[in-house]
């Protein structure tokens, strides 16, 4: 097992969410940063200053004159973090009225605790079958949520395909939850197959269309 300890802090986790919220991002990636994330292969990120904030922090390592290094490229406006770090977080703070840090750290605990109920609730349903296919039977009448996080999941499982487009991914989903027989097309190499309430990948040496 390798730990790596990580440095972000409260505002880490409005600027992430803000980042994420602008991209569409569901309970899983608004739950980011998490104090606790196990990565592949056995690696572990901890964060454990997830409940101070970067003034207090500062203030802090000031206080016992402590050193520390400021990566240079914070200071301008290149990236989407730096841009919502120095023109839209203290905007939105200073509207808010309230602390809005905290805000938001609590918001990322409740979507945290979220998103792990709707893991557990897919786990015992047990959906994926042993030769591979997604059995939509049996998440017939529960909330699109879960079948929506049940595809994500069980596309991130197959090998060799490339990023589903947005709109193939709601395509998809439309199609498991009608549950009907149908094929569509993954890439050059691939299609999601539907029959008989199975969804499996059926791989081709030729172009799919």
């Amino acid at each position: 097992m390798r730990v790596l300890w990580l440095g972000q802090q409260q505002d880490d986790i409005a600027e992430t969410m803000l980042m994420r919220i602008s991209r569409g991002s569901g309970t899983s990636g608004l739950a980011a940063p998490r104090p606790l994330q196990e990565q592949t292969a056995g690696r572990i990120h901890v964060r454990p200053l997830l409940t101070l904030k970067k003034g207090g922090i500062v203030a802090a390592l000031r206080s016992v004159a402590a050193k520390w290094r400021e990566d240079s490229s914070n200071a301008g406006e290149d990236y989407f973090r730096n841009r919502l770090r120095k023109m839209v977080v203290p905007a939105w703070c200073k509207a808010s009225g309230r602390d809005a840090l905290a805000g938001a750290a609590l918001a990322r605990e409740l979507l945290a605790e979220d998103d792990a109920a709707l893991e557990q609730w897919l786990n015992e349903l047990a959906v994926e079958a042993k030769d591979g296919a997604l059995e939509l039977a049996k998440l017939r009448g529960k909330p699109r949520a879960l079948l929506r996080r049940a595809l994500h999941r069980w596309l991130g499982a197959q090998k060799g395909l490339g990023e589903l487009s947005r709109q193939g991914f709601e395509r998809l989903l439309t199609a498991s939850e009608t549950g009907g027989d149908t094929r569509q097309s993954l890439g050059r190499r691939a299609f999601a197959v539907i029959h008989t309430q199975r969804l499996s990948i059926q791989k081709t040496g030729r172009r799919a269309d």
